[in-house]
């Protein structure tokens, strides 16, 4: 009986490693397939920050497009983030910037990543960000709060039915690469 209770509980411990092997390797496994997704949307690719600039022809002063912000931090407690601003109006056309207030609320610091969205999705293509703070992950000191910035310029080409777009943004922590080395024992 107890040779079998001993076969068990190194079975079970096998199942756990595995279990945090995969975990591991699909939080490392996370931004290969949001190159994938960006790739197959074409949102997020970085290479077509150099169509973005072309896009900036004239202006259309003509159109007015309502550009509406939101935020949102799956971690209560950890973070305050938010547009400083809730909606603008921008010219399609022309380039615009909006600013974010994040402020880091623990007593350590922490890096974070901001994670973009469009919607309605059939805008996404239309939407160009030529200086944005979700292209690299963010350093914050311990109760350090700053603003951060995007720029934008919204295609004269976005189809004349859609006259307003949301731009939102998740803040969450990433991990330390020191710390994921220390948890896996290498």
């Amino acid at each position: 009986m107890k040779n079998e209770q001993q076969k068990a509980n190194r079975k079970l411990t096998w199942q756990l490693w595995l279990f945090a092997a995969g975990f591991l390797a699909f939080g490392f496994a996370l931004v290969p397939l949001y190159n994938v997704l960006c790739d197959v949307t074409g949102y997020g690719d970085r290479t077509k920050l150099r169509q973005a600039s072309k896009v900036v022809e004239a202006p259309d002063e003509s159109r007015t497009v309502t550009i509406e912000m939101v935020s949102s931090v799956p971690t209560f407690g950890s973070w305050e983030f938010r547009p400083e601003r809730a909606q603008i109006e921008v010219h399609p056309g022309k380039l615009t910037t909006a600013t974010f207030y994040a402020r880091n609320l623990r007593a350590q610091p922490v890096t974070a990543q901001a994670v973009p969205s469009i919607a309605p999705l059939q805008a996404t293509q239309y939407f160009h960000k030529t200086e944005c703070f979700c292209f690299t992950p963010q350093q914050f000191g311990a109760q350090q709060a700053r603003e951060l910035t995007v720029r934008f310029i919204v295609d004269p080409k976005l189809p004349t039915d859609i006259d307003r777009l949301t731009l939102g943004y998740a803040m969450y922590d990433v991990p330390d690469q020191k710390q994921i080395v220390s948890r896996t024992g290498n």
